[in-house]
């Protein structure tokens, strides 16, 4: 079993995000508030929430004739060691992680239909996902349909891994549409 829950919502946390700037002021139009990949995108807004799962090797599964959600077929991780918080505007490591975790699933990028992204709704993240995605999937990211759950649900930080994994699943039963809400025109 693994997941992740987080509940951060708190007058502390509430007032270092928006000391930093990293959350939207837009707070009078809620449903406009989260606008990942928005030309006028301005901040995130913080969530709480969990997901669980049950993890354990394909075979095995089978043999007790289980229903299969989704498969683990690549991973990677990397780090920018830039700064504690920010991100630089190229992308590379997250690039590097992208076509680490590809190659493990041998993937290739027209393998790719979906993309669900961080999508955080601050100019700084996004800008780095989106030269990442063309940085490992080259022609093929200006093809592939964007989106992040955090438009929906916001942003419950430790948790939000985990919650991205369950909206992210094939044949996802969430009800969700398959875009970022809040996004204006």
């Amino acid at each position: 079993i693994a997941g992740a829950t987080d509940a951060p919502i708190s007058p502390i946390t509430a007032a270092c995000f928006d000391a930093i700037k990293a959350t939207s002021p837009n707070n009078d139009d809620p449903a406009h508030a989260s606008r990942p990949f928005d030309i006028s995108r301005d901040g995130f807004v913080q969530g709480e929430g969990a997901a669980v799962f049950v993890l354990e090797p394909a075979d095995q599964a089978r043999r007790r004739r289980a229903h299969i959600y989704c498969e683990i077929a690549g991973y990677a991780q990397r780090s920018n060691a830039y700064h504690m918080t920010g991100l630089t505007a190229d992308g590379l490591e997250m690039a590097e992680a992208i076509r680490v975790a590809m190659g493990r699933a041998r993937l290739v990028p027209e393998d790719i239909d979906y993309i669900n992204a961080h999508g955080s709704g601050t100019r700084q993240n996004d800008r780095h996902e989106t030269a990442a995605f063309k940085a490992s999937l080259g022609a093929r990211a200006y093809e592939i349909p964007v989106s992040s759950i955090k438009s929906m649900v916001g942003h419950s930080l430790g948790a939000i891994g985990w919650v991205h994994v369950g909206d992210g699943r094939p044949g996802c039963t969430s009800g969700l549409d398959r875009h970022s809400l809040g996004a204006i025109g």
